[in-house]
């Protein structure tokens, strides 16, 4: 999986996938770090829209990785449902070193599942790893939610970027992989396209190269 420049082509798809979590657990320090290679050790909270894009290489296919930050929503316990909509992928986010933030992911998977337009590919990221000696949630604890949930699961830390790229990277292969599965099925089916799936939409075409065969999954998987 190789990033390109924004100059080179026009992506193949455009995804679209949602950060979510508690406040202060790291949220656009990761986005910052994966987009970027960037790291606010005295960043505040998110004020305002806020998305970055990555390029990624899948199978010779360009894929345009559209990554939105809270905004600071959480901090009023809420995120508005236009935040879901559309989201193809989601980083469900926690801090290892604050119980409280891990108790709170029942909470937001929840209000994920309502308002996201589909299962979305979901991977719960227990981040700042680095803060060893603070740690109050144990990688078997993720482990172990993640798998009741069905999700993905990786431990990370925007500081010293471990797996920040593996995490979105897990989410956008994931991704992939059931389009690909669906356009797949539909060729064999002798379809001219596979443009739905449960009635909602999966790839988001870019506003330069409309995609004709835009797909939808149901997202699956489980912790790695």
């Amino acid at each position: 999986m190789d990033f390109v420049t924004e100059e080179e082509k026009t992506e193949d798809y455009l995804f679209k996938i949602v950060l979510v979590g508690d406040s202060a657990v790291g949220k656009s320090n990761l986005l910052a770090r994966f987009a970027r290679d960037e790291f606010y050790p005295n960043s505040k909270s998110t004020i305002g829209v806020e998305f970055q894009t990555q390029k990624v290489h899948i199978d010779g296919k360009e894929i345009k990785a559209q990554i939105w930050d809270t905004a600071g929503q959480e901090r009023f316990r809420a995120v508005t449902s236009a935040y879901y909509r559309g989201a193809v992928g989601a980083l469900l986010v926690y801090d290892i070193s604050r119980r409280q933030t891990f108790d709170s992911i029942g909470r937001w998977l929840n209000e994920l599942q309502t308002h996201s337009d589909m299962n979305v590919v979901t991977i719960l990221v227990g981040n700042k790893s680095d803060l060893r000696d603070a740690r109050e949630v144990s990688i078997a604890e993720g482990k172990s939610l993640a798998e009741a949930q069905g999700l993905f699961f990786m431990e990370t830390s925007a500081l010293d970027s471990s797996n920040v790229a593996a995490a979105f990277q897990t989410v956008v292969k994931e991704i992939y992989n059931i389009l690909s599965k669906k356009v797949m099925m539909s060729h064999e089916l002798n379809k001219p396209d596979s443009s739905s799936f449960d009635g909602k939409t999966l790839v988001l075409p870019s506003e330069d190269n409309p995609q004709p065969d835009a797909a939808e999954a149901k997202a699956g998987g489980g912790c790695c």
